[in-house]
């Protein structure tokens, strides 16, 4: 048995009509997926499979959670999905899958396996930004962060690493002390 079986809709022993389908889907499934990014999950996939006798109206329903290293202190973060997919598959001569709304498959094959499409729904709802809510970030890699806050020569660079540092400041609640040299070139930022 392969890694996504349980993915396969028989097609052409499918009657007309509409069929649900519900998937759960965690780390396994992205690990044989061999997805880099996404490092857990705890999703809910529906599928709904509308056969009109020579075509089939699918559509993927993709609810839960994924866990992404953050782009921070690259912990996992746990971030909330929800996503749609809609495809139409009907039989053709040969295999095309140049419109993101028409999928033809030939005549020759009984089955689809829809895990792709599934992962391809779920990675693309992922947000494009994975940060830890303030707070919650590793200290250990706040604080080399601001060490090296110094190193960045451009200007424009550095606002943004000092935006990005700024909510590592947020998240700082040891209260401990501060190199005072720190505090002196942040005097010069705050005069520009």
């Amino acid at each position: 048995m392969g890694k996504f079986t349980e993915f396969e809709l028989q097609l052409k022993s499918m009657p007309v009509g509409v069929h649900d389908f519900e998937y759960h889907l965690n780390k396994q499934f992205f690990v044989d997926m061999e997805s880099i990014e996404i490092r857990d999950a705890n999703l809910v996939v529906t599928l709904k499979v509308n056969h009109k006798g020579d075509l089939y109206d699918l559509t993927f329903g993709v609810s839960g959670t994924v866990a992404v290293p953050c782009d921070r202190c690259l912990d996992d973060v746990q971030l909330p999905i929800e996503a749609q997919y809609h495809i139409v598959v009907q039989y053709g001569d040969d295999y095309r899958d140049d419109s993101d709304e028409l999928l033809i498959i030939p005549e020759s094959d009984n089955t689809l396996n829809v895990a792709y499409m599934i992962y391809d729904t779920a990675s693309l709802a992922v947000p494009f930004k994975h940060v830890h809510p303030k707070g919650e970030c590793n200290k250990a890699m706040s604080a080399v962060f601001k060490k090296h806050r110094a190193r960045v020569a451009d200007d424009e660079a550095a606002e943004d690493v000092d935006d990005l540092l700024d909510d590592f400041d947020d998240d700082d609640d040891n209260g401990g002390d501060v190199d005072p040299r720190w505090n002196e070139l942040k005097k010069l930022t705050d005069n520009n």
